[in-house]
């Protein structure tokens, strides 16, 4: 299985492709539109900020490209700043849509906590998840973000969260979309489980 990363010109492609390289799985980076109609597993990493990723999925015309997959029952893991675009829309830039998958909005962490949200944290399970499958109650993963999509109102999508200032969403899955605001491939052995749980669901 050949896994198929979303290159937008920023984000932490390198440590991803080390972390699926440690796992033996294959990986590919991409950038045009006719790139995703072979893919079999996508890879959506995000770092940086959400105008960036999103005037890059459509200055490049792969918005279109990766709906349609996802539509096709393609598996999409969406990290970080890209768990944050599959929602309506964001605080950090709300002249821009998002990806609408999720429905909600991403907002910016209480200024009352050190921003950004810069270290470990663990997450709080909330239901039975293929992606979070063996990851024991209290795992800390290691996030880096100022933005995140709250968990009150909850999101029936939200399969995990975690607390910093105010409870956000840490993770999401809705059949073949996943999504976490955590990096796993900065997250140990923890984050290397949640990358390998996706191979296998995802072959």
């Amino acid at each position: 299985m050949k896994f198929t990363l979303i290159d937008y010109g920023a984000g932490n492609m390198a440590s991803l492709e080390r972390a699926l390289r440690r796992l033996g799985a294959e990986s590919e980076r991409v950038s045009r539109p006719e790139q995703i109609l072979s893919a079999r597993a996508l890879l959506l990493p995000g770092v940086g900020h959400y105008a960036a990723l999103i005037r890059a999925l459509d200055g490049r015309d792969l918005r279109s490209a990766l709906l349609d997959a996802i539509r096709r029952g393609v598996p999409l893991l969406g990290i970080c700043l890209g768990l944050q675009v599959l929602f309506q829309s964001s605080e950090e830039a709300p002249e821009l849509g998002g990806l609408g998958l999720l429905r909600g909005a991403v907002r910016a962490l209480p200024a009352c906590a050190k921003l950004p949200h810069m270290g470990w944290n663990q997450i709080c399970v909330e239901r039975e998840s293929r992606l979070l499958a063996g990851i024991a109650p209290g795992t800390h993963f290691y996030f880096a973000h100022s933005y995140a999509a709250l968990a009150v109102p909850a999101c029936p999508e939200m399969t995990a969260q975690c607390v910093y200032a105010a409870p956000f969403i840490a993770a999401v899955e809705l059949g073949n979309l996943f999504g976490v605001q955590f990096h796993p491939e900065k997250s140990g052995a923890a984050g290397e489980r949640v990358l390998r749980n996706y191979m296998e669901l995802a072959a």
